[in-house]
């Protein structure tokens, strides 16, 4: 080998372990940087020159040593998996708070619990039926019905306003997405620019990428690859997001003109919703990543009615099997729509189960002062009409018949008296009832639409506790019916359970899978956080600055780099001698 080549050897020592020694400054000086992946500098040959052959080989003289690159120490495997089990620790955690502020509102966690409003109620009506010719007691009836109803209203107001709220964090989280879709296209670009001779790797680049990939999958599912040109393109819930040359953003909007929910949606997908709730949340799907997608199914699309929980049809009900078969039939479908649009919902279905309790309370009670019977008109017709032959009376002087302790605040409770005609083609005055329609949320006695009646507020005498004989008497058995209605069950929390409650059972039933359920996102989302830490600790393990590791680089860069300037000075003063030799 010639002495200038074995020049151009140590020259090339002197130019890597500078490289090499660059990288581990950068690493010592960012041991503490969130997010910083430690580099390697790894080097290989710079290349040989053929000096001749023999029968065997050919001999080849080493030009020394190249810096090949300097890579990120990271395991992509590694990533994908936190990106994976941070996202469903955040759907878990979403429902876990929506769950936790349920039992909040319902004052079971601090504050005044509803359980106490619906027991001083019943107490109540036990003193009731005891005297129901005491006025103290009428007074204390009305009083704790207002009290009942308002502390409802509370509840249930505290509960949509709670899912309103949500609206925040749905567009808060959903701008969020589209300011790291736009910073990752950004990035792309500046990598593949600064990549493109295929010889540099914008490192420092990249690790802002993947921090921001890492907050991208605990926010929403997504899938992600590297192009060939170092640009990454992100498919979130399935669709593009970004790709090498746009990001598609997602927008919001309201579900419909007159709902305040908001979903997210892909304006550049036929304006199609980001979320699609066909299926439950499972792992083996991975329906159930994404704190965005967490909150939209937690808070769920309306506010939850009684009219949402569908009821098992009683054979006793129906008089012949055909028409029971039927109601089965429609009640398992009615069923499945539950369990797709509600129960996964904890705030709808909290919403529908304690809306059905106050309307099964407000219902049977109305339903004994004031009884109903179904008659047949002329015309075919079946209508509820005032049964006025079983129906009480008040203590006012017009003995007044049909008022109902709990109206609703649009509709009156029947029609004005007018006079019909019979299927036996009988005549005679009756009172219709007006029926709820589910479709007409004023005609529902459910919350937002109920109150005490006016009616019993302005004159308490009215309450139609006395028998309807004209001799005065208080009917023992209106008061009886009411307790015995109450202690009876009821319904059941929904269309899956088989066991019926009554109304003291069904709270605390409610109450009781509220606590279940959230205890189960609990301790899912806690699973979730210690799994996505142990990922984490792993990737540490691999990415993370060692300090003492790079001091020991540090050292042997340095010797490396001493050594090729021995080299150099070596065969610096081999060739001085040589030319001083020749000039002799």
């Amino acid at each position: 080998m010639g002495l200038m080549n074995a020049l151009y050897v140590g020259v090339s020592g002197l130019t890597t372990s500078p490289n090499a020694l660059n990288a581990t400054a950068h690493n010592l000086t960012n041991a503490e940087t969130p997010g910083y992946v430690r580099q390697q500098t790894l080097m290989t040959d710079f290349g040989y020159s053929n000096a001749g052959r023999n029968n065997i080989s050919s001999f080849q003289i080493g030009l020394g040593t190249d810096t090949q690159v300097v890579r990120q120490v990271r395991d992509m495997f590694l990533d994908q998996s936190y990106r994976r089990e941070s996202g469903r620790q955040g759907f878990y955690a979403a429902q876990f708070e929506a769950a936790d502020e349920m039992q909040e509102v319902m004052g079971e966690l601090e504050g005044v619990q509803f359980q106490n409003s619906i027991k001083e109620f019943w107490v109540t009506l036990q003193e009731l039926a005891k005297e129901p010719d005491s006025i103290v007691n009428r007074a204390t009836l009305i009083q704790d019905a207002v009290t009942f109803v308002q502390h409802a209203e509370t509840i249930f107001e505290q509960i949509q306003t709670y899912q309103v709220d949500l609206n925040s964090q749905i567009q808060s989280k959903t701008d969020r997405i589209n300011e790291i879709g736009d910073r990752i296209h950004e990035l792309n670009n500046k990598i593949s620019f600064y990549e493109c001779n295929k010889r540099e790797h914008a490192n420092d680049l990249r690790d802002e990428r993947n921090q921001l990939l890492d907050e991208l999958g605990g926010l929403i599912e997504i899938r992600y690859k590297e192009e060939i040109d170092g640009k990454v393109t992100v498919r979130a819930e399935s669709v593009p997001f970004v790709t090498e040359d746009l990001v598609f953003h997602m927008s919001t909007r309201f579900i419909s003109e007159d709902s305040e929910m908001l979903v997210p949606y892909w304006p550049s997908y036929g304006n199609a919703e980001v979320f699609h709730f066909d299926r439950s949340p499972n792992s083996v799907d991975d329906t159930d990543i994404g704190s965005l997608k967490g909150i939209v199914m937690a808070r769920g699309r309306k506010v939850g009615k009684f009219t949402d929980i569908p009821k098992a049809p009683l054979r006793e009900d129906y008089p012949d099997e055909v028409t029971y078969e039927e109601a089965k039939d429609r009640f398992s479908v009615e069923a499945k729509k539950y369990n797709k649009d509600i129960k996964d919902s904890v705030v709808m279905a909290t919403q529908a189960q304690f809306d059905q309790l106050i309307h099964g309370i407000v219902t049977t009670i109305n339903d004994i002062l004031c009884p109903n019977k179904e008659v047949m008109l002329e015309s075919g017709k079946v209508v509820k009409i005032l049964d006025e032959e079983k129906a009480g009376v008040g203590m006012d002087a017009d003995k007044t018949m049909g008022v109902e302790l709990f109206s609703r605040k649009s509709m009156s409770r029947y029609q004005e008296s007018q006079k019909v005609t019979f299927a036996d083609g009988s005549t005679g005055w009756v009172r219709i009832y007006n029926e709820e329609d589910p479709s007409d949320n004023y005609s529902l006695y459910t919350l937002g639409e109920i109150e005490v009646n006016p009616e019993i507020m302005k004159d308490r005498s009215k309450i139609p506790l006395s028998k309807n004989t004209n001799t005065g008497d208080f009917d023992i058995d209106v008061a009886a019916d009411i307790l015995s209605a109450w202690q009876a069950d009821f319904a059941t929390l929904n269309p899956n359970e088989l066991s019926y409650n009554n109304f003291n059972n069904y709270y605390t039933a409610l109450i009781g899978e509220l606590g279940t359920r959230g205890e189960k996102y609990r301790t899912i989302a806690e699973t979730q956080e210690a799994m996505t830490n142990s990922i984490d600790n792993r990737r540490l393990e691999v990415m993370a600055v060692s300090t003492d590791e790079e001091l020991t680089h540090l050292i042997k860069y340095q010797h490396a780099y001493n050594a090729s300037a021995r080299y150099v000075n070596v065969v610096s003063e081999m060739l001085e001698s040589l030319i001083t030799a020749l000039g002799a």
